[in-house]
């Protein structure tokens, strides 16, 4: 009973949205790390995208919310910093959650060396690689900002971190 009690707390967590990116869970994002059953108290634990991420203290009082209003009276929200998260973290459906959402996704894995120069990011409306980096600092931290040549569009690309 325990085991499906964890397994049904861990499934709420996981459902929880991202208030920055909102067609992302923590879950999709990799966020989402473990969660815990130790007698009545849930404990989750979660690893920020960034140190200064401004989402956390939201992302926090989702994840309280979420699970109090299933019957859970004892949560605990715990924020951990190592390992540092990394993009490699995000699962495939939030990679194509955010394609169809309109922004581009992190490609490929960070560098754990030199940095590599990304000469193009493929349009999420239309495919062309025909792009062109407007700002390196998008709507978030953990975005750019770029537009499309071949449909004129703008669009986010979510960085790779």
């Amino acid at each position: 009973m325990v085991t499906a009690t964890r397994d049904r707390a861990r499934e709420i967590v996981a459902a929880v949205v991202d208030p920055e990116v909102p067609v992302l869970t923590i879950d999709d994002l990799g966020v989402l790390r473990d969660v815990r059953l130790d007698g009545e108290t849930v404990t989750v634990t979660i690893t920020p995208t960034y140190s200064g991420c401004p989402a956390v203290d939201a992302i926090r009082d989702d994840i309280v919310l979420a699970l109090t209003s299933a019957g859970f009276d004892d949560v605990v929200v715990s924020t951990t910093l190592t390992p540092a998260w990394t993009t490699d973290w995000m699962s495939d459906a939030g990679r194509r959650k955010l394609t169809e959402y309109g922004i581009a996704p992190p490609s490929g894995r960070a560098p754990a060396g030199p940095i590599r120069v990304k000469l193009s990011v493929a349009c999420p409306r239309c495919g062309s690689l025909d792009t062109r980096e407007v700002s390196r600092f998008g709507s978030t931290s953990c975005k750019s900002h770029w537009e499309c040549r071949a449909c004129l569009e703008p669009f986010d690309h979510f960085k790779a971190l």
